[in-house]
């Protein structure tokens, strides 16, 4: 398995091979085939079973403490991998841009979480300020908290970030009348809220893109 990997890389591995390698490295001693297999049947794919928590994967019989944290780690690195690529996007000039960046700082959260995203006159980021984090459809908004970020940033225009868990990037009522509220107390203060960007899983969806930012107030 491991000279497969090595001479072709994943091209010829199906997602049972995936797993039995990956296992592995936990548990170098023993046939990995089968619970690597009961994975699969457990969770239905292979996205499902690296975005288990660790008590949901140890639920699984033959798999330990060490196997469910080395599953778990997966997702963890490639965000992180994906966080530094989107590192490297210093200028936002659109929403493919701002999904480049925002992307994956949401991509695998398992509760909802709010980003501010502050950019200078020529569009360079700034910062991006965690807002706030909770259960699914819950995160607490303080529209005050919003603009004072955004004003103690000096930002000239700021976008807005946050995820559906488990959900689909389509904008909801609520998520309409909060990017209305927030965009009229950053007018009040000069500064415009040019997008909303929406993320779920690595797709995301752009108010800006969808012609949402004119939404009229009330």
């Amino acid at each position: 398995m491991k000279a497969r990997y090595k001479d072709h890389g994943l091209d010829n591995f199906n997602d049972v091979n995936v797993l039995e390698l990956l296992l592995f490295y936990a548990i170098p001693r023993k046939d990995t085939n089968e619970i690597a297999h009961a994975l699969l049947e457990h969770f239905g794919s292979l996205d499902r079973v690296l975005e288990a928590s660790i008590p949901e994967l140890e639920a699984v019989p033959g798999v330990g403490e060490s196997s469910a944290l080395l599953i778990s780690l997966i997702p963890q690195i490639m965000r992180r991998y994906l966080t530094v690529k989107g590192n490297c996007v210093s200028t936002i000039s659109g929403s493919a841009d701002a999904g480049r960046y925002l992307v994956p700082r949401l991509m695998f959260e398992k509760d909802e979480k709010l980003l501010l995203l502050c950019l200078d006159a020529k569009k360079s980021v700034i910062s991006c300020i965690n807002l706030g984090s909770g259960v699914v459809n819950a995160v607490d908004v303080n529209v005050r908290k919003v603009v004072e970020n955004a004003v103690r940033h000096r930002a000239n225009t700021v976008i807005l970030a946050h995820n559906h868990p488990g959900g689909v990037a389509l904008p909801s009522r609520e998520d309409e009348r909060l990017t209305i509220e927030i965009a009229a107390a950053l007018k009040l203060v000069g500064i415009p809220l040019v997008d909303h960007i929406i993320v779920a899983g690595d797709d995301y969806v752009s108010f800006a893109d969808s012609g949402m930012m004119g939404l009229p107030n009330g």
